[in-house]
């Protein structure tokens, strides 16, 4: 578990640098989308993945990595957006300490979440594959998607909130296991 979690936390590193980087350039403008578009930007990412891997071959020059830490952080920004929405377009702009402990506080929530499932399900994404992996995040996907067209109501399934943190735990599980 040690492991995991020291392997976890450089990954998150990763990801909160690009995060920050990105928000350096082009502050909070991502405030401005809804969570329902980043569920679709969550998409895109994932879809490509899906589509390198079967074609084995990848026409624009991104790594797969890349890929999954962009799933990483758009996750984190729709957790962000769903406690966090706008009530106005005015509100997009946020100082850069506030971006960045913002975003520090849900991915602590996220890790959190990890360590809980990871002890109760003995590290079982170890055995799995990262193609499997990014599936279920495809699946996670299409829930949230129905949720969302539901306007966020469920009867017996977990929310919107909890669907983005196993995504993005997996994206973190295929990032230790890629770089690893």
């Amino acid at each position: 578990m040690n492991l995991t979690l020291q392997q976890y936390n450089a990954e998150l590193e990763k990801c909160q640098n690009m995060f920050r980087n990105k928000t350096k350039d082009y502050g909070t403008s991502w405030r401005i989308l809804r969570p329902s578009s980043l569920t679709d930007q969550i998409f895109i990412k994932a879809a490509r993945i899906r589509s390198v891997t079967e074609k084995q071959e990848a026409k624009v020059d991104e790594p797969i990595e890349d890929a999954f830490q962009a799933i990483v952080n758009y996750g984190l920004m729709a957790l962000i957006q769903l406690d966090h929405p706008l009530d106005s377009l005015q509100e997009t702009e946020w100082e850069y300490d506030k971006a960045s402990s913002t975003y520090e506080k849900y991915a602590n929530q996220v890790r959190d979440l990890m360590l809980k499932k990871n002890h109760d399900y003995g590290e079982a994404w170890r055995d799995m594959r990262v193609s499997s992996m990014n599936d279920l995040i495809l699946m996670k996907l299409m829930r949230i998607k129905q949720i969302e067209d539901n306007a966020g109501k469920t009867i017996v399934s977990e929310g919107l909130d909890s669907n983005y943190m196993d995504i993005i735990n997996y994206a973190m599980f295929c990032l230790i296991k890629l770089n690893n």
